[in-house]
């Protein structure tokens, strides 16, 4: 558990420094640039891309990191192994430019293993660390409850608090799941919804700029494409760098 709190806090310090937080003239970031999605050979990156297309935009689909830079709004899709993931991400040497962009508290959405990936680690394949973003880990379900693994279909999510987001979309709103992990993280108020599947876990997390779900919104129907345009608008009002702003500001009267 300390572990955890020790690398949020640097990973906090990092982005308030980065995004000009801590000095007198904070730093905005534009929020004119294409959405990319980050193409690391993932096998729903196209999916990904048609389901943007469906709610008029038009997707920069890269794995070149001066698009990333340029990005109004960037999304990371993935399936399959974590340890497939980080090496495909290290090897296209895109680690640290996704590092660099959350850091300067531009909008993120992680979508399945695009969520996990931003935990400290991964149980699959016997541990496996990631980019260490969210303070947590992620871990496989537990096959003596007499549910099957994966988890593969339709499940519920019910709203722990509200988010530009989500909105629109019911609590309780069904969406397309596929996978054998699940995040599990000490910081209770990171989850925007929860899903039960043998255990209750976070399926949409969401800090500052960044948010990501466990479900796949490209396979889950009209609230699944309300979801990508809600992130798009989100992302090009620039809400999501005050949100940034404002996790990284201490509170007034405050430790500074």
């Amino acid at each position: 558990m300390q572990q955890y709190r020790g690398r949020a806090a640097t990973v906090a310090t990092l982005t308030a420094q980065s995004c000009g937080v801590l000095h007198s003239k904070p730093m905005m970031p534009s929020t004119n640039g294409p959405i990319v999605v980050i193409d690391y050979g993932a096998g729903n990156l196209r999916s990904v891309a048609r389901a943007l297309a469906h709610v008029d935009v038009a997707p920069v689909v890269s794995a070149d990191p001066d698009d990333i830079e340029r990005a109004g709004g960037l999304i990371l899709p993935g399936v399959g192994a974590a340890a497939d993931t980080m090496r495909n991400l290290n090897e296209r040497n895109l680690v640290a430019p996704i590092l660099r962009y959350i850091g300067q508290r531009r909008p993120f959405l992680g979508v399945c293993m695009g969520l996990q990936a931003l935990f400290e680690s991964s149980d699959e394949g016997g541990g496996q660390q990631c980019l260490g973003v969210l303070p947590g880990v992620v871990r496989r379900f537990p096959v003596d409850r007499g549910l099957k693994v994966p988890h593969m279909g339709w499940n519920t999510v019910e709203w722990v608090r509200g988010h530009p987001v989500t909105e629109g979309i019911e609590s309780g709103s069904a969406f397309y799941f596929v996978h054998s992990f699940y995040p599990e993280t000490p910081d209770g108020g990171l989850a925007l919804g929860t899903t039960e599947y043998g255990v209750r876990f976070p399926s949409i997390v969401a800090r500052g700029n960044v948010v990501a779900t466990q479900f796949h919104p490209e396979k889950s129907s009209d609230d699944g494409l309300r979801l990508y345009a809600n992130f798009v608008r989100w992302a090009r009002s620039g809400a999501a760098c005050e949100s940034a702003a404002a996790l990284a500001t201490p509170p007034q009267g405050g430790p500074r």
